[in-house]
């Protein structure tokens, strides 16, 4: 274009304009972002362990000479020089860094030694930075020494003024020792802190052995070692952590059970879960007891004090121990702690496992030893050169003066004695620089003996720059003297992972009374809460039922035992007594299909605790029209959430009791017109789950089958037969022959106007309770020895007083072994 021709300036400013597509602007301004906070502010760097911030802190100190040898500095003398020189993002972040380094709690082996408040365990904040002081921590100063002799790279700081390090010489594995946490964009970094000493013990085993696995290093390497003590829930957790990188680790605090006031006990928490505010603890604590989460603690405080964490938690009397425990397990005493091992290597973030991340420091500390020992060689050859020319000097003095008083100026006579001895220009410098007395013979020896240290040191630097193994050794030294300096003993132990606090164990071990109603609510309630009491009493109210509801079953069951609940359909279903809603006597209950998966119409008939049962044992099946069935405990290992079948049955018929029997007990069936028939139980060969079974009893019109009651006469006395209308009685076995099968069975009761129908028929002993509930809701709990003795065909005594219009319903026996135990007594 020819030069006299005017430029439109708005041509010139579009010519200077890029086009770009801004999908491809935003990746690559948020790749520049992301870096940024990767590499420069939230990662920290493998070899010194320590993110920008902490080091630019670490350097401002060691710059304004406030070392461990030093008074303390007001912190905000630090942060200031800190932001003003190398950290320009702001005084709360750079304070908020140093008050970390400064907390006992917080590191491991805390890098700055402070004066004043600086937070505690209950989250207060530290006081404002004016107030406190600060000064490094002797073990700092490691990570900092022979940072002059020029063992690192330095780059410009923010402005151009002056240079910070890119990393610290660190004279031990700082990464691991004390740990380190950050998030950046896209990932994060969490790394436990661990024993000095341990570490340390690991990185020489690298150096002496580099083909050691990871369990070598587990020998040195116990796991981490957090500041708060506290223990990890087994080893597994820990190997995954240290061979990947990667790893949860199960944390749980430390406490004992003390015993005071007659045998009332406390638990006494002394060390807590890294990073768990202690003031919040108490308060969640507080709050589950008040809430009813967590039953059995009389009181809670914090005893706290500068010697150490200790929150008592006292119990009530009586309370259950071992469940408190667990509830505290469960949801305060136990935290997680997520161990990713990400940290910076050569710029770029790389999660190492442990093996890694010691050979990483190595190599660093290999560098930082190599470039230390050339500068230590170069000031050291240095020196000898000085000394050679003072030697040279003394063995030449008179000429030396001789030739330095004839010259017209100090330049010309370090030129004359250049010229006439050969001395080099330092060497003349120095000579010429030398007093008089230094010319003495005891200056000549001193000399000499100086000159030999400088050149013993000189071939021991060169024999260390010209072998590796001698390199290895002198950083293998290095790191014992700071073990022999810094170690301490381990804080956290281990516990056995015996797994998860399982629900069961948050739930007291007690006898529990189960409610199922026609509408399908169920409930269970602690049976201590019914009191014995005589026969012909009426009982206490049990549940609420609403209208045109009534109660179809009752059963008895420790709340940890495993139940197979059969129903009225033929199927069984396996239940957790504590599954069942825990509820209030004068409550509704909640719908069943929250518990079991029934179908309409369907009812749970008989219920049979699977604890116990083997595969030498038998489920013993009964209908209502007199069929019997026997199958091996073993056919109901496997449970589907949607129940199995248990026994095929015709059409109208349907299950009415199961007992659990053991090859040679005796059967006794009973109907509602007051029928019994008793034979042996070899009679009915077992049978599979698809079977409908064999004849057991003959019936006659309209009768059915009310229950079942399986013999052991080592262990049961009397038949107990309850009628609808609440009248029952005892009946010695041997009124009952033993029959065939299929048999029409002999007259247990009478099931007259004033009787009703027979509702159920029960084996019991000595010391058994029965438990009678009525369709109406009303429980009564009686000593079955309270129930008279009558021969069969009689018509028996009251045993449950009922209202108008009111059924028994159902009843259960709770054995003598278990009496007492509910305090029912």
């Amino acid at each position: 274009m020819s030069s006299d021709v005017p430029v439109d300036p708005e041509d010139v400013r579009a010519a200077q304009v890029e086009r770009v597509r801004i999908e491809d602007e935003m990746e690559q301004s948020y790749i520049d972002y992301a870096m940024s906070v990767i590499a420069g502010r939230a990662l920290p760097d493998v070899r010194d362990g320590l993110k920008p911030v902490h080091r630019r802190i670490l350097y401002a100190m060691h710059e304004m000479g406030v070392t461990s040898n030093t008074t303390h500095r007001k912190s905000s003398s630090v942060v200031g020089e800190t932001m003003g020189d190398y950290h320009p993002h702001g005084d709360s972040a750079i304070y908020d860094t140093l008050v970390g380094m400064a907390q006992e709690f917080s590191m491991r082996y805390p890098l700055i030694d402070g004066q004043g408040n600086f937070g505690s365990m209950d989250g207060d904040p530290a006081a404002a930075m004016r107030y406190t002081e600060a000064r490094m921590a002797p073990i700092a100063g490691e990570l900092l020494a022979d940072i002059e002799k020029d063992t690192v790279d330095f780059s410009s700081n923010y402005d151009d003024r002056l240079e910070e390090p890119d990393v610290l010489p660190a004279a031990y594995p700082n990464l691991l020792v004390n740990g380190s946490t950050g998030i950046a964009v896209g990932m994060s970094t969490k790394v436990p802190p661990h024993n000095l000493g341990e570490v340390i013990d690991a990185t020489i085993e690298v150096i002496e052995n580099p083909d050691c696995d990871l369990a070598d290093l587990m020998e040195h390497v116990k796991g981490p070692d957090f500041p708060t003590g506290a223990n990890i829930v087994g080893r597994n957790a820990v190997r995954k952590a240290y061979s990947s990188g990667r790893g949860r680790l199960r944390v749980r605090a430390e406490f004992d059970v003390e015993e005071y006031d007659n045998g009332r006990e406390r638990i006494v928490i002394t060390e807590l879960p890294y990073q768990e505010n202690k003031a919040r603890l108490v308060e969640r604590i507080a709050e589950d007891v008040n809430e009813g989460v967590i039953e059995g603690i009389s009181d809670l405080r914090d005893e706290s004090d500068r010697e150490g964490v200790r929150v008592v938690v006292e119990l009530k009397r009586g309370a259950n121990l071992e469940v408190v425990k667990n509830q505290l397990l469960e949801h305060h005493l136990e935290s997680t702690f997520g161990v990713i091992n990400l940290a910076l290597v050569d710029g770029q973030p790389r999660v190492l496992s442990l093996k890694e991340t010691l050979e990483q420091y190595i190599d660093h500390r290999k560098e930082v030893v190599t470039r230390r020992s050339a500068f230590e060689l170069g000031e050291a050859e240095d020196r000898a050169h000085i000394l050679e020319g003072r030697l040279k000097a003394l063995d030449n003095v008179d000429d030396v003066v001789e030739e330095i008083r004839g010259s017209e100026d100090r330049d010309a006579a370090k030129a004359r004695l250049r010229e006439a001895f050969d001395f080099s220009e330092a060497q003349s410098e120095h000579i010429v620089r030398m007093q008089l007395g230094s010319l003495t013979s005891m200056e000549s020896a001193e000399i000499e003996e100086e000159y030999d240290d400088v050149t013993a040191r000189i071939e021991r630097l060169e024999e260390i720059l010209g072998s590796e193994s001698e390199l290895l050794s002198v950083i293998t030294e290095e790191l014992e003297a700071i073990k022999a300096q810094y170690d301490d003993d381990r804080r956290t132990g281990f516990v056995e992972d015996t797994g998860s606090v399982a629900h069961e164990d948050l739930i007291p071990e007690e006898e529990s009374v189960v409610v199922v109603t026609e509408d399908d609510y169920i409930k269970r309630m602690p049976a201590a809460e019914f009191r014995a009491q005589n026969r012909g009493g009426k009982g206490i109210i049990g549940t609420d039922l609403k209208e045109d509801d009534r109660v179809s079953s009752v059963f008895l069951a420790s709340t940890h035992d495993y139940l197979l609940c059969f129903t009225t359909h033929g199927q069984v279903y396996q239940l957790k007594t504590y599954q069942v809603p825990e509820m209030g006597r004068t409550a509704r209950g909640k719908s069943a299909v929250n518990v079991l998966d029934l179908d309409d119409g369907e009812e749970i008939t008989a219920v049979v605790n699977c604890d116990d049962l083997d595969d030498e044992e038998y489920l013993t099946m009964v209908t209502r029209d007199g069929y019997v069935k026997r199958t091996a405990g073993e056919a109901f290992d496997n449970i589907l959430s949607t129940g199995i079948r248990a026994i095929k049955l015709e059409e109208g018929d349907a299950l009415a009791d199961v007992e659990v029997t053991h090859g040679d007990h005796h059967i006794v069936v009973g109907t509602r017109d007051g029928m019994a028939i008793r034979f042996a139980e070899s009679e009915v060969r077992p049978m599979g789950r698809s079977a409908r079974g064999v004849r057991g009893v003959r019936l006659t019109g309209d009768d059915r089958v009310a229950g079942v009651a399986a013999i052991d006469a080592d262990q049961h006395n009397w038949v107990l037969t309850v009628t609808k209308n609440g009248y029952g009685k005892r009946t010695d076995l041997d009124e009952y022959r033993v029959q065939s099968r299929n048999g029409k069975g002999l007259i247990d009761i009478k099931t007259n106007e004033r009787n009703g129908p027979v509702c159920a028929v029960e084996a019991v002993t000595h010391g058994d309770h029965l438990f009678a509930l009525s369709e109406g809701g009303q429980i009564l709990r009686t000593p079955v020895e309270g129930i008279s003795t009558y021969g069969r065909n009689t018509m028996g005594v009251r045993v449950m007083d009922l209202d108008a219009g009111d059924k028994v319903a159902a009843v259960d026996v709770l054995p003598a072994a278990r009496v007492g135990t509910d305090d029912g007594e």
